[in-house]
């Protein structure tokens, strides 16, 4: 293996230990961090939607920046070319297969209620109005409903602790 010089020694022994240089490694935490953004909790928050053209853009970002990070390419058994090529498919049987829900195998659960596919929201939850918020959870059928969300949050929960803690006193 020939050792570049920001070599690090590989310690799994899967990569030969030669990074790309920092200018590189700076714009792919980059493309990486804008992708994050983009899927993260926040866009729920500030209610933009989520398209799968914009997600493939932002994907097609990051394999242009490991295209420039690594112009000989990756191995064919390095996990990023595998997730970058076809994620479902080639990440079957290694330890990142668990965060991936098939479509087609997909059950939603809202209020401790499995959707059945092809209803209504509307049929399952009634006539909410637009102001009411639920949670909803994505499981694969067959492994039956999802930990229920707690009723009083971890700070909310401290707080009331510290209160009656200290009215105690």
């Amino acid at each position: 293996v020939e050792k570049g010089p920001n070599y690090v020694a590989d310690p799994s022994g899967l990569r030969t230990g030669n990074p790309p240089d920092a200018e590189m490694a700076e714009v792919l935490k980059r493309e990486v961090k804008s992708l994050e953004a983009y899927v993260g909790k926040h866009q729920v928050e500030r209610k933009l939607a989520l398209t799968m053209d914009c997600i493939e853009e932002q994907i097609n970002n990051i394999r242009a920046a490991v295209t420039m990070a690594y112009p000989m390419g990756l191995p064919e058994w390095e996990l990023s070319r595998m997730a970058l090529d076809d994620p479902v498919e080639k990440l079957k049987g290694t330890y990142l297969c668990g965060s991936f829900i098939d479509a087609n195998d997909a059950s939603l659960w809202a209020c401790n209620k499995e959707f059945i596919r092809g209803k209504l929201v509307s049929d399952r939850l009634g006539s909410c109005n637009e102001k009411t918020k639920i949670i909803a959870k994505l499981t694969t059928r067959g492994t039956g409903a999802p930990a229920r969300e707690p009723i009083v949050s971890e700070a909310e929960r401290n707080a009331m602790s510290a209160f009656y803690f200290k009215r105690q006193e």
